[in-house]
Parts: C-alpha cells; structure tokens; sequence
C-alpha cells in the first residue's frame, strides 16, 4: 500500500504534536500537580494526613436556617406547633472514621456548636486523618459517660454548659430555646435542654445513666487533600420519629423529666445527616 507523501506528512505532523505534549500530573489534588502538564504520566503524589473540618450547617425541614431567623414564628412542629428559635447549641465529641475491615480511627476531643457564632459552625479536627480509604464518619452527640466529667472542662464552664449536680453532674448535650403559640393561642417560651447523663428514680433508688448518642454515617471518604465534610442538622426531627413531641405538654422544665431526656435522645438519631464532601 503507497502513502502520498502529504499524508505521510500530515501523519508525522500529528505525530509530533501528540508526543510533544507537556506530561506530568494532571491531578489538582496531587502534591505535585503541574499546571502546565497536558497528559498524566502517573508521577502523581498524595499527602500522607491531611486535615479534616466538619462543617455544621442547620435547617427546618429543609429550609435554611441562621442566627439571621431567631424569634420568627415561621417553622412548625409535626404535632401542629407553631414555633421559632432563638437559641442552638449542641456539642459533639470523639469523631471517629470507618474502615471497611470494620476498625475505626478516634479522634478525640469535643466542639460546642452555636448557631449565634459562626466561628463555632466550623470545626478542623485536632488529629490529621491518614489518606486511607474510609467508608464512613460519625461522632457522639454529647459525652459519653468517661468523659462527661463535672468541671472537667474550662471553657464549657464558662459557657455554662455544667448540669447540676442532682441531676447527674457533667454537662449539657445541647440548649435549644425558642417560642411556640400554645392551644391558648398565647406565645410563650421553650427549653428544649438535654443532657448528657440523666437522673432516674425507681422506687426509692435514684442512678444516674448515660444519654450520648453514638452516631454513624455511612459514606465514602478517600483523602487526598485537606477535606470539608458538611454536618446537616434539621431542627424540625427533634420533634418527631420516633417520638412526635407536643410543646403544650413538654415545654419546660424538661431537665429533670426521665421520660423526656429519653425521648430527646431517642429522636436525636435522624436529626443529623451527612451532606457535601468537599476537597
């Protein structure tokens, strides 16, 4: 078979612009990303730990909600409540990483969340996470019994985070407050308090029992880079499933209530959700 020489030519033309193509690593997450490259040549290196920041973001039902719609009567309970907000917060604890052998990686430490400081929405974990592969995240909400510790912590004894003693000493799990319009049609306050070790009465026996909630989310998480993970919460599931909660009759005065501590933490299993991955 005989090629003209214009398409021998034109052949060697391509030729060359093809192998002339600057390689290196094409991937942006790479250490050595090249920005000149323009074929990757799987020189591409990766960091061994990066940092991880948990983002908390908040929502009612789906709707978005900020320091910016406190005191606004717009949101509404699954028992038929009218309510707004004015006060979230909530700590969490002793973030953990999933490995599909079924380990886990600690990373110990706690942050308080208030919707009022948006320096708290963002949290960079104390410890760099390797860039192993992982299948999912979690962390308590609250403090497990080991570290829930009266006056333990300096800074959540000055945010008043402390629970009293007779209730079980240690600390809060989460404040959150608001107004809600009662069968009255009057507006009146709430204090959705929950705390982390509760006071149970049998007979003439008081204990005090753990009421963190160890939370799980199933999620894949391969680092390579410095990462953001998005922690939604929707206020409206602290209301209901599976527990559908009635403020007229469960409003205040809910921190030496047993029956309601319970229900709290129960319900507090689908208020949080994973949401944007991030690198």
């Amino acid at each position: 078979m005989k090629i003209s020489i214009a398409a021998a030519l034109s052949l060697l033309m391509v030729f060359s612009l093809t192998s002339c193509k600057k390689r290196g690593c094409t991937d942006p997450t790479a250490e050595n990303y090249s920005v000149d490259a323009e074929k990757d040549n799987g020189s591409c290196t990766y960091t061994d730990e990066v940092l991880v920041t948990i983002q908390f973001t908040h929502n009612v039902g789906g709707t978005s909600i900020s320091a910016n719609d406190f005191d606004q009567l717009n949101y509404t309970t699954a028992e038929g409540n009218t309510y707004s907000v004015t006060k979230l917060q909530y700590l969490i604890s002793e973030a953990r990483f999933y490995r599909a052998n079924g380990d886990s990686l600690l990373i110990p430490g706690y942050h308080l969340v208030d919707l009022e400081d948006l320096n708290t929405l963002s949290f960079v974990l104390p410890d760099t996470i390797p860039t192993n592969p992982f299948v999912g995240i979690g962390f308590n909400y609250g403090f497990d019994d080991v570290s829930n510790a009266s006056g333990a912590y300096t800074d959540l004894n000055a945010a008043s985070w402390s629970s009293p003693e007779m209730l079980g000493g240690g600390y809060h799990q989460m404040k959150f407050e608001g107004r809600y319009i009662n069968d009255m049609t009057d507006t009146i306050g709430f204090q959705y308090h929950n705390l982390s070790r509760i006071r149970q009465i049998i007979g003439t026996d008081t204990t005090f029992v753990p009421n963190y909630v160890a939370l799980k989310f199933t999620k894949a998480l391969d680092f390579k880079s410095n990462t953001s993970i998005e922690i939604k919460m929707d206020l409206n599931q602290w209301f209901v499933n599976p527990n559908t909660w009635d403020l007229d009759s469960l409003f205040n005065t809910l921190m030496p209530n047993y029956d309601a501590q319970v229900m709290m933490r129960e319900n507090a299993s689908t208020v949080f959700s994973i949401g944007a991955v991030t690198e």
